[in-house]
């Protein structure tokens, strides 16, 4: 048995997915051996392994659903209807161990994150001895940009969950295992968690170095703007919008600043004035629409009919009523019951009363479930920035205030906010921008990042109480999963 866990998290098998051809993905190579550099003899079979990066990350267990669900239910905002171990009860009522589904073993955050990881490490391995050769230097620190950028969001994962907040000691606690380097043979998996900090300062690296080689924008043959290729694989405006968050999680406020002030024009209408030209939608129904390559869309997870999450994955079956319901909206939470989200706001109706249940219907469609899972939005971008400005000086500007109603004035005019709607300053102004992200993001995996990043509490949800932070305990933060202490014997949790 543990041959077996060392074999599925330690070689992760280089081509990740079996898949038929699409109309957004060649057919990718399957078992291929990492022998001699065959993956990388060809430019064709480079740049397959270069999209089932991408696989990886698209996992269900990943970005493809589960990392987004994991964080949203973790809160308050969802009630859970199925008390169903599989699909994240655990998580639900704060209850996990080391062995759950969701924490351990070969269908966990923790398993698909490494292979994704992993995979990363061998393609830049493979790049640097043999690929660049193949496919010259300039297409490979493109697609080694790529690499670093899948990376850096496997580990990202992996801190969010796992881990105490950078906040905490400014990171000096135990993080996780930092490899970066591929493992394609058995041997020994011992490894040391690195710190919090030194694993943040790895991905902030990873995405500097990505920004650096990634292209502006991609393009077809015909030189028009490549709308698909713009929102499912990583460009200079991809790296910098993550950092954004990365840097947030942080709290290195300026950090934020300086980043977001590269793609966010000064003044509204807010646009990315270089690269992609990412800017809001004029309504937000239309991002979750096919055919879901909006300029908001900065990183989006695509799914077709032969390569789709399926059930217990996608977020329509975890939060629609067309799916399998697994939960639905705490109406009871302090959002719902917030009088400041008038039922003039464009996302009420992404709302679904079902009885006396309240379902979310940003993703619309049923199984096969097509709808393509949001990573990044240039949403985000505008209240990352916001919020920092405002933290890092204590004080209200008119730019803050200006970005906030980009966002709450795009779905209701009605409800915009002006200098005097902060009698107490600052603190006004970070809570309006928390419930605004609440607002904006539901369902969409950011809610649990924002109470641990601030090290608040999990507000009380049913028959669940609240979690306090209490030194983040195994109760607030998942625990080490069981697997990894099983074959790393330096894993010291």
């Amino acid at each position: 048995m543990k041959k077996k866990f060392i074999f599925i998290i330690g070689i992760a098998l280089f081509s990740i997915y079996s898949c038929q051809k699409s109309n957004l993905y060649p057919a990718l190579q399957t078992s291929v051996s990492n022998q001699n550099g065959a993956p990388f003899s060809t430019s064709a079979r480079i740049y397959s392994q270069l999209l089932g990066l991408y696989a990886s990350l698209r996992s269900g267990n990943l970005y493809g659903g589960r990392y987004q669900i994991y964080n949203d239910v973790k809160a308050d905002n969802w009630i859970n209807s199925t008390a169903n171990s599989v699909t994240a009860y655990q998580t639900w009522t704060a209850t996990v161990t080391g062995t759950s589904q969701e924490v351990s073993g070969n269908s966990s955050v923790w398993t698909q994150a490494y292979i994704a990881i992993n995979n990363s490490n061998l393609f830049i391995d493979g790049m640097a001895s043999t690929g660049t050769a193949v496919v010259g230097t300039a297409l490979a620190a493109n697609y080694v940009g790529e690499a670093k950028f899948v990376r850096a969001l496997a580990y990202y994962t992996l801190l969010q969950m796992y881990c105490q907040a950078y906040a905490v000691n400014s990171g000096a606690t135990p993080g996780v295992p930092l490899r970066l380097t591929g493992l394609s043979s058995y041997g020994n998996y011992a490894l040391a968690p690195s710190t919090v900090a030194q694993v943040y300062a790895q991905i902030i690296k990873d995405l500097d170095d990505a920004e650096a080689a990634l292209p502006s924008a991609y393009y077809t043959s015909g030189s028009a703007p490549d709308a698909v290729s713009n929102t499912i694989r990583a460009h200079k405006n991809s790296a910098i919008a993550f950092k954004t968050r990365v840097y947030l999680s942080m709290g290195q406020y300026a950090g934020v600043i300086t980043e977001a002030n590269k793609i966010v024009s000064a003044s509204a209408p807010f646009t990315a004035t270089t690269g992609v030209p990412n800017a809001l939608q004029p309504n937000i129904a239309d991002v979750f629409k096919s055919p879901y390559t909006t300029t908001e869309s900065i990183f989006s997870e695509p799914f077709t009919t032969t390569e789709n999450v399926g059930g217990q994955n996608a977020l329509a079956d975890y939060f629609n009523s067309t799916g399998a319901a697994e939960f639905y909206i705490n109406t009871a939470s302090t959002l719902f019951t917030d009088p400041n989200w008038k039922a003039t706001d464009a996302r009420r109706g992404f709302i679904n009363i079902v009885g006396s249940k309240s379902y979310l219907t940003k993703w619309a469609l049923g199984s096969p479930y097509l709808d393509w899972a949001p990573v990044m939005r240039y949403s985000e971008v505008l209240l990352n920035l916001a919020e920092a400005r405002v933290r890092a000086s204590g004080t209200l500007d008119a730019q803050a205030i200006a970005l906030l109603n980009a966002v709450r004035g795009r779905s209701d005019a009605s409800a915009v906010y002006s200098p005097g709607s902060f009698p107490k300053g600052a603190s006004d102004f970070e809570a309006a921008i928390l419930e605004e992200r609440n607002i904006e993001f539901l369902g969409e995996g950011l809610k649990w990042a924002d109470l641990l990043r601030l090290g608040l509490p999990i507000p009380a949800k049913a028959n669940v109480p609240q979690i306090p932070v209490a030194g983040f305990n195994s109760s607030y933060i998942w625990p080490m999963s069981s697997g990894e202490q099983q074959t790393n014997s330096l894993i010291g949790r």
